[in-house]
Formats: structure tokens, sequence, C-alpha cells
């Protein structure tokens, strides 16, 4: 049952102090200054209710500037991650890469993969180069976490379940994935060791005046820059399907618990697949990657080492 929900614009982080290096949640003012909220202990115990977004003493709160924290991505350990296929432009360039049209299934439902929730990175942190790959891509894309339980939930009841969204980079390794999906399975370990989400989890309340008639659909710029140079560019309005129809489509016949994690799937021209023909040039070691979302700030990210 959907509990009463407060409305209150917010940007969450999870941050840690020096001292005290593990991750708490807090809330980023008009300031951008880092209000604790050490009644909750986590952003799942935000999430679960634990307690309250709003402190009851407001003149109490503790405050931290951005410099003298680290952030952290603001789901540690989210309970899961569905990353859907939503952006037609993508899809259709994706496809001609590889000769053939769009499935027409694909018009019909929209259609999602799990990835690996364990392998989660943070704004700033090194995305570790994975082994067996020459050819790592980076994929601008944009999440939503589920807030209250659901299921079978049509997709104009959506809005009232999303707790917030946040950039999503879902890191491939496209030679493992090209290998892998050629049987018919897939993506799987093309995937697997890396998630980057960041900086900030962001209400739909910050979000409102950039609404569209469609749920969960905001008209926001999307660009990605590599070593400071911008190579893609879109907008969070292009989706085909919605996070209304992605939430309805994730819990048919199934419970979404809050922590879930929705991923919109990369945005046209959002990843060096798409740009490059499938050719390259690939990332590289020490390359840095950042993705903007307006409203959703800049999740930046650095390519490690090649393992030998």
């Amino acid at each position: 049952m959907l509990t009463k929900r407060i409305a209150i614009i917010m940007r969450l982080v999870n941050f840690s102090r020096k001292a005290l290096p593990k991750p708490q949640p807090g809330a980023l003012d008009d300031e951008d200054r880092i209000n604790e909220i050490y009644i909750a202990r986590s952003m799942i115990g935000l999430l679960n209710k634990e307690a309250s977004m709003v402190p009851d003493e407001p003149e109490s709160v503790i405050k931290h500037n951005l410099d003298e924290v680290d952030l952290h991505a603001p789901l540690v350990r989210p309970s899961s991650i569905r990353d859907f296929y939503a952006f037609e432009q993508h899809v259709k360039t994706a496809n001609q890469n590889r000769g053939r049209d769009v499935p027409p299934v694909w018009y019909e439902m929209p259609v999602f993969y799990y990835t690996n929730h364990t392998a989660i990175y943070g704004p700033e942190d090194t995305i570790p180069y994975p082994q067996g790959s020459a050819a790592l891509d980076y994929e601008l894309e944009v999440a939503c976490v589920i807030g209250e339980e659901c299921r079978d939930l049509r997709a104009e009841d959506a809005d009232p379940y999303i707790f917030g969204y946040m950039i999503y980079n879902d890191w491939s390794a496209r030679d493992i994935q090209k290998q892998e999906m050629s049987v018919g399975l897939g993506p799987a370990k093309g995937k697997d060791f890396a998630q980057s989400f960041g900086p900030y989890l962001v209400t739909p309340e910050d979000l409102s005046d950039r609404r569209t008639n469609r749920p969960g659909v905001y008209d926001l710029a999307m660009v990605a820059r590599v070593n400071g140079e911008e190579r893609s560019r879109g907008n969070w309005q292009d989706l085909h399907w919605s996070f209304g129809q992605m939430i309805e489509r994730a819990s048919a016949n199934t419970t979404l618990y809050p922590g879930d994690v929705i991923g919109s799937g990369t945005v046209g021209t959002g990843c060096l697949l798409e740009i490059t023909g499938g050719a390259g040039p690939w990332l590289q070691p020490g390359d840095v990657v950042e993705l903007e979302i307006e409203r959703l700030g800049v999740l930046r990210n650095t390519v490690g080492e090649r393992p030998e």
C-alpha cells in the first residue's frame, strides 16, 4: 500500500567525513552545503522510512561544505538493477551497426536486463579496466530509485512510487559483450564489472518545472564528455518508453521494493559504440569520463589501468 509521501524538494547525497569514513545520508541546501540526516543511518534507511527526511529541529542540523567531505554513490548497495533499452535513437543505431532493423517487439513493450548490483562506484571513483577487454565504453543514462513497494503497477500510477533520480553510467566491455551475445544471451560479463551512480539522488519535486505529460519524463539535457571533449548529447524527454511504462513492465507479476533501481538505457549518441559505428577508438587508462544531466549534477570517473 502506498504510504503518504511528503512532497519535498531535495538533493540527497551519500557522504563521509575525513575522520569518519563510513557513508551517511545528507541533503544539499540552496548554498550547496550538506545537511546531515543523522537520524537515518543509510540511504536505504530513508527509503524504508526508518527516519524522516525532515529534521524536527532544523537549527540543530550539522552542515558541511562539499570540499570537506567525500561523496559516494547515492545507493552503495541497491536491492537490484533493471536496466532498460528505452531510447529509440540508440536502439536504431545499435541495430544498424549490426546490419539489421529494430526488432518489431521493441515497439510492443519495454525490455530490460538485470545487471550487477554489487559492483557500484560513485563520483570521482576510479573504474577498474575489465580483464580480457580492449573495448571499454561508457553509457549515458538516467536511473530512478523505487521508494515504495509495488506490484502490477500501471504506468499512469507510477510517479508516487519513484523516490528520486540519479545519473547512471552503465560501463561496458564491448568486445566481451559482443562475444557472449553471439550465443543469444547477455549482456552479462560485458557489464558485470562496474556501475556508477551519482553524484545526487534528486527527488521528483525538484524537477517539477521541467516535467512533461508522461510519467517520469523530464525536459533535461544529457551530455557526456571524455577528457573535457563533448562526445554525446541528448535529452531525457527523448525516451520512447517512459519511466512509468518501464515500472509497469518491471512490476508485472512481481514486487518491486524500496532501493530497486530502474535504468533508462543509453540516450541517443550516448556511448562510443554508437558514435563510432562500433569500431572505436575506445576508452583508455587515465581517461576522465563526465556524464552530466541538468539538475542531477555531474558524475565524473577516471578509467583505471589495464590489468596485465
